[in-house]
């Protein structure tokens, strides 16, 4: 059975870093395209970033320089560096990842319809 484990949310104060970990289990394949999605309470989900088996990177536009998406595709594991955290990117990240190499193309970050197997999420909270 296919798993997705995030890993590293944590409270932070405005300015600072974290770095979120997802580990990928029970896959028989390097999945194609692998991404950071993130909600808000109130909010939509929306997408953060993605990254292709190759060196294919896409960003939101409200993360695009502060954010980097990295994979490490022998062990099935995506990485999100966040940096010049800011309070509006208080959420729950969500990792998420889909065999179609497709769901990486969108250049203003992936899209939640493109992605059928999702981690259960881990907080991140910054505080001005």
């Amino acid at each position: 059975q296919v798993q997705l484990v995030e890993s590293g949310g944590d409270s932070v104060q405005a300015g600072g870093s974290l770095r979120l970990v997802c580990a990928a289990f029970g896959y028989s394949y390097t999945p194609s395209c692998m991404a950071w999605f993130r909600q808000a309470p109130g909010k939509e989900r929306e997408g953060v970033a993605s990254a292709d088996v190759g060196t294919v990177t896409n960003y939101a536009p409200s993360v695009k320089g502060r954010f980097t998406i990295s994979r490490d595709n022998a062990k099935n594991t995506l990485y999100l560096q966040m940096n010049s955290l800011k309070p509006e990117d208080t959420a729950i990240y969500y990792c998420a990842a889909e065999y179609r190499s497709g769901a990486c193309y969108p250049p203003d970050g992936p899209r939640v319809a493109d992605f059928r197997t999702w981690g259960q999420g881990t907080q991140v909270t910054v505080s001005s």
